[in-house]
């Protein structure tokens, strides 16, 4: 059974009657097993070697090998290409995946299918266990996104901890014959590969800085500081934005590292002005006034001009600041 003892460590104590099989194993290899009690049937044909509840990865093991040929997709692959951490995902809940389009199977309880064009090319099989490439998993997420901030933070994410890159995904993204919200994507992916690494970072581009007719700082600008660190936005006049999307919880650890890097940027000679979710998602065009107020102040010779008819911009001349 060395071989069948091999097969279950590669795949999360995972395996098919197939598997056992051609490994040399035989049905009464598999009868003798459950009757032990040391095994016990995920799905039909498919094994696992201990009693009690599968974790995820056993769980998407016996999925991909009872559908097989078949691979996790979407969020199901994104978390096996992110692990265990992904705050984005639900263990408890379904887990997808793909199969070829002329297949007909039958979905078995907790598992979701999909059959994506060009399924064979689309998927790393070499992943364990196999699942659609993080470029063409992510694209499908993005695409099922409810809001822009939904869209934004998957593929910023999967760049930001490079997973893969911008170029990556818009290479995939030419390949597809139909996507939904393909502009939308295409011009998030520009951003990302510009520089706006978050969700809060493009926010900041996207509602305080192009609507408003700001200048277009430079992103993730290396600094040598009290440390090597990289400036969120930064313009030419010596102003330093910092995105902060820290919500609910922060350290000492880093509040001390924050403190040092804008300690650092005024010895430069430089201003650090730090934003979160508030002012740049509930209060855009309040923070582009504020931001023009600060940037006039530094020397820039234009102003903030409204993003539409009720934008508090129209009644505020940041000349005068």
């Amino acid at each position: 059974m060395t071989a069948v003892n091999r097969r279950l460590a590669d795949q999360a104590g995972v395996i098919s009657r197939g598997q056992l099989l051609a490994a040399g194993g035989g049905s009464g290899d598999v009868a003798r097993m459950l009757r032990r009690r040391e095994w016990v049937r995920l799905l039909p044909g498919i094994y696992l070697n201990h009693t009690g509840d599968p974790t995820w990865l056993q769980r998407a093991w016996a999925g991909v090998l009872f559908h097989e040929p078949a691979a996790l997709a979407g969020r199901s692959a994104l978390r096996a290409l992110v692990g265990p951490s992904w705050r984005r995902y639900d263990d408890s809940g379904p887990i997808e995946l793909a199969v070829p389009q002329p297949r007909h199977v039958e979905p078995q309880p907790g598992y979701l299918i999909s059959r994506p064009a060009d399924f064979l090319d689309r998927v790393q099989w070499t992943a364990s266990p196999p699942r659609l490439r993080p470029e063409q998993a992510g694209l499908d997420v993005a695409m099922e996104a409810d809001s822009q901030f939904e869209l934004i933070a998957v593929l910023a994410d999967l760049c930001q901890t490079r997973r893969t890159t911008p170029a990556r995904l818009l290479a995939a993204l030419a390949k597809r014959g139909r996507a939904r919200h393909r502009s939308m994507l295409k011009a998030t992916l520009q951003d990302i590969a510009d520089g706006t690494c978050s969700v809060l970072e493009h926010g900041y581009l996207d509602r305080v800085e192009r609507p408003h007719g700001l200048p277009i700082g430079h992103r993730q600008v290396f600094a040598e500081l009290a440390r090597p660190s990289f400036r969120d936005v930064e313009y030419d006049i010596g102003l330093v934005v910092e995105l902060d999307g820290r919500l609910f919880h922060d350290t000492a650890r880093q509040r001390d590292l924050d403190l040092d890097r804008d300690l650092a940027t005024a010895a430069d000679g430089k201003d650090t002005v730090r934003l979160g979710w508030g002012q740049v998602f509930e209060r855009p065009c309040w923070t582009a006034d504020r931001i023009a107020t600060l940037l006039v102040r530094r020397g820039w010779r234009d102003h903030a001009s409204p993003c539409g008819p009720t934008c508090p911009v129209s009644s505020l001349d940041t000349r005068s600041a």
